[in-house]
């Protein structure tokens, strides 16, 4: 049994049966050894435990560790102070839409794609009016360099081979909110690098 417990994390220790029965051996008669490796057993039981990392978002309102009000939890995953948030009207929206499963053509909370979430965001956020697709997005925007980016600037990428595919609400440090196909409506970073390698424009929309 305790040589099951030391396989939990997935790694194989021991290969040989008969290696195995000479160690069970060897606790029976050492109570020492038996401690060290209980002591080692809970350390690899807790080394194994996932680190909750948020630079997904997707799940940010059921994290226990972000609490607070919309724009603590907000900054905090953005890694920003949170005097730097000041429209917390766009937070609050974000919100209320994260983790809504990704629908080709969507434009409700049932489902949303990419171009869908910006265009909703942009028309009651901003009260502005882009293009329905991320290609008529990207051609119509004032183009910008990355490190003149600001919240509520619009980034684009280049997925599955096509030309501005993908699109995206950029926010703070490096951070984006879009609608992804794999997770849904999730804050993710840019500098992720397999999002930056298919990162391919920015900019500011017109209106």
């Amino acid at each position: 049994m305790f040589i099951n417990l030391l396989t939990r994390c997935g790694e194989t220790w021991f290969a040989h049966p008969k290696l195995a029965r000479e160690l069970v051996v060897m606790i029976q008669l050492k109570p020492k050894l038996k401690a060290f490796l209980l002591f080692l057993f809970f350390a690899m039981v807790f080394s194994c435990k996932p680190k909750q990392i948020f630079t997904d978002a997707s799940k940010v309102k059921s994290k226990p560790m972000v609490t607070g009000s919309v724009i603590e939890r907000y900054a905090n995953l953005l890694g920003i102070p949170a005097k730097e948030i000041r429209n917390e009207k766009l937070y609050t929206f974000i919100d209320e839409w994260m983790g809504v499963p990704y629908r080709a053509a969507g434009m409700t909370k049932d489902g949303v794609d990419c171009s869908g979430f910006t265009t909703i965001l942009n028309k009651e956020i901003y009260h502005t009016t882009v293009p329905r697709t991320a290609r008529q997005m990207a051609e119509s925007v004032k183009r910008k360099y990355e490190d003149e980016l600001k919240e509520g600037d619009l980034v684009f990428f280049d997925l599955s081979g096509q030309k501005f595919s993908h699109v995206g609400i950029y926010l703070h440090n490096n951070k984006f909110v879009h609608a992804s196909a794999s997770g849904g409506v999730i804050i993710s970073d840019l500098k992720d690098p397999w999002y930056y390698n298919y990162f391919s424009r920015a900019g500011t929309p017109k209106g």
